[in-house]
């Protein structure tokens, strides 16, 4: 039987492997779905995630909402960039209603629209873009 102070050593070091563990796997799990890639064009609400690919890049996105405007924060990299090397972090504000724009050097864009009251974030103008190309 374990004295008391080392049961509880015990304990303390199984807690910490467990978050540790858990902690991996839900690293592993974003990992994957980036690399994989799911389109998820909004509407979202705040501080979840718009995952988009353009072009060549990939984009993850979200907003925190204050005053009526979309406190935006997205990151884009080379979707072949294992390393990340070359993602950028992007950070904007949009009033209720607006759109910007990120654009690709290859001429390829996503737009962003701040929905009424700062409520929703999504991708807009897809249509246009697909039956372009």
């Amino acid at each position: 039987m374990f004295p008391h102070t080392q049961f509880l050593k015990f304990a303390a070091a199984g807690a910490i492997l467990a978050l540790s563990a858990a902690n991996h796997l839900h690293l592993a799990h974003a990992d994957e779905m980036i690399q994989n890639m799911i389109q998820n064009l909004g509407p979202v609400g705040p501080n979840e995630p718009i995952l988009a690919t353009v072009g060549s890049k990939n984009v993850v996105a979200f907003y925190v909402p204050g005053s009526g405007t979309c406190g935006v924060q997205a990151v884009v990299w080379n979707g072949n960039d294992t390393d990340a090397v070359s993602a950028a972090r992007i950070r904007f504000n949009l009033n209720s209603g607006h759109t910007a724009h990120i654009d690709t050097a290859e001429n390829n864009s996503i737009s962003l629209r701040c929905g009424d009251h700062a409520e929703t974030l999504a991708v807009v103008g897809t249509e246009e873009r697909l039956a372009s190309k």
